[in-house]
């Protein structure tokens, strides 16, 4: 993950399997009338109002308060501390955690096997995670790695658990959008252009929490099945 508005350097990987991924959700999610589009120039953005029930936020909650941990970034050469929250990947063989990632692949109409494990995060008053990409930087250290454990990120799912008394807007700032968290929304970007080009105006930040404090869960997708 960059912490600069800028475009991916070395070759654009998966490009053309990023460029399907996207067209086939593209198709899904127009068909889908719980879904709506949030109005975002250059950047397939979608939302749904009530994805989880209260019961069921409350249970991923409870699984982030026994896994949280400081959050980690994948470049371990950034000396900043722009991500302050706390993290931990809620337990993959619970059968709640199981019928939750069916859900969203199904929503999206992907294979499961190319998503991550569904992290959890905590945010306390004062924390945040700074203005960020999701999509790999080819060019970096980590890459290597992640190019065998599944490739490219090419969809996000980001799910609030919560409404929080004050603060921590999802934020992106080229587009001039801010989106307070509410209790059981769910937050669906692509990470790629149309032709499949890692997107620069995804660049996003969870806003510092001011009052109270912030769970999400957020489920990314890979272009081949997850490591």
């Amino acid at each position: 993950m960059r912490t600069l508005p800028a475009s991916p350097a070395g070759p654009v990987a998966d490009k053309a399997a990023l460029a399907r991924l996207g067209e086939r959700v593209r198709r899904r999610l127009a068909d889908d009338a719980a879904v709506y589009r949030i109005a975002a120039e250059g950047v397939e953005l979608f939302a749904v109002a009530d994805f989880l029930a209260a019961r069921e936020c409350e249970y991923l909650i409870a699984m982030i308060e026994r896994v949280a941990a400081p959050s980690k970034l994948f470049d371990p050469d950034n000396p900043l501390r722009y991500r302050t929250s706390y993290s931990g990947d809620v337990d993959a063989g619970d059968s709640f955690v199981r019928m939750i990632e069916r859900r969203l692949a199904d929503l999206l109409g992907l294979d499961s096997a190319h998503g991550e494990c569904i992290q959890g995060q905590r945010y306390l008053p004062g924390q945040e995670f700074q203005a960020h990409f999701d999509w790999f930087d080819t060019a970096a250290s980590y890459w290597p790695k992640e190019a065998k454990g599944g490739g490219q990120r090419s969809w996000t799912a980001m799910a609030y658990l919560n409404t929080v008394d004050e603060g921590g807007e999802t934020d992106f700032p080229d587009l001039g959008l801010s989106i307070p968290p509410q209790r059981g929304a769910l937050l669906l970007w692509n990470n790629a252009r149309a032709d499949g080009t890692p997107n620069p105006l995804t660049r996003h930040a969870g806003k510092p929490v001011l009052q109270g404090a912030k769970y999400i869960v957020t489920k990314w997708f890979r272009t081949r099945a997850w490591r």
